[in-house]
């Protein structure tokens, strides 16, 4: 395994390690691919999914020209907000993996809390 990878890998058990979602504050997961972005809301005390939005989503697919820049994770996160105050979930614990808090995360974090998501 390349050395980035296991950095990586570590950062990732570093940081999940610290988060729990709970029935009260369900964590809210991203995951950043090279051509798209994905967001969950997870109980994880059930060991389930209440929300997930992505690039993908049949709400943005069509709206997007590109998936891969800060302004489609911005896109993602208010829609995940959107559909997590439907659901009734307004305090989340943010789980940003092991990616850095800058960039196409930093604009997801932000566009959730603007549509009401405390974190």
């Amino acid at each position: 395994m390349k050395d980035s990878n296991k950095k990586f890998n570590y950062r990732v058990k570093r940081v999940r390690s610290k988060i729990e979602g709970t029935n009260d504050r369900p964590r809210l997961s991203v995951r950043r691919g090279h051509k798209h972005i994905y967001a969950q809301i997870i109980d994880d005390s059930k060991g389930t999914t209440i929300v997930s939005a992505s690039t993908l989503s049949p709400e943005l697919k069509g709206k997007l020209d590109v998936t891969d820049t800060v302004s489609a994770a911005k896109n993602v996160g208010g829609l995940i907000a959107k559909k997590a105050t439907e659901k009734g979930v307004k305090k989340i614990v943010f789980d940003r993996r092991g990616y850095k808090y800058t960039g196409k995360i930093k604009a997801l974090a932000d566009a959730a809390r603007e549509q009401g998501l405390e974190f």
